[in-house]
């Protein structure tokens, strides 16, 4: 697999650990930095990795910020971008099994090595398991119609309501 990784100031003393985990467990790393310790805005990261996700460029990414929360905010924000705050084994592993996350984030500053290096295997090596869950998955990409329709002017009422 291509997987996208970045990373804002407070991931960079990791990023090149990861990008070299990813290629040890024989996938294609496309790093996307940032390539200094100096203070950049989350956001633009978070768009760089997610529109190459959404345009099909790689086929998943990982961002890496203070508590990975900022990034997987902005993420989100991309159409077909499934991107999850994981903080373990049983998140990283349930966010692919049930969620079909293609974006993986995570806190470089609440996590040690070890548990990062296990989320980010156990990520890549997670399989969806589809069936109901790829029933609720497309509900999501339908969601996501339903706002750019609304968003280019659409019907007002939404389709289903809570």
């Amino acid at each position: 697999m291509r997987i996208a990784v970045g990373t804002d100031h407070r991931g960079f003393e990791i990023r090149g650990r990861v990008v070299e985990l990813v290629q040890r467990l024989g996938h294609e790393a496309i790093d996307l930095g940032t390539f200094s310790p100096d203070s950049v805005d989350y956001p633009d990261i978070a768009a760089a990795v997610a529109w190459k996700v959404s345009r099909g460029e790689v086929d998943r990414g990982i961002l890496i910020c203070g508590t990975g929360l900022g990034m997987c905010i902005a993420a989100n924000k991309v159409p077909g971008v499934r991107a999850a705050p994981c903080h373990d084994d049983i998140t990283a592993e349930m966010s692919r099994r049930h969620n079909d996350s293609n974006v993986l984030c995570f806190s470089a500053d609440l996590l040690g090595e070890r548990l990062i290096d296990r989320m980010i295997e156990l990520w890549l090596n997670t399989p969806f398991e589809g069936g109901r869950h790829a029933r609720r998955v497309n509900k999501i990409t339908e969601l996501e119609h339903q706002v750019e329709q609304e968003q280019h002017g659409g019907s007002s009422t939404p389709a289903a309501g809570p």
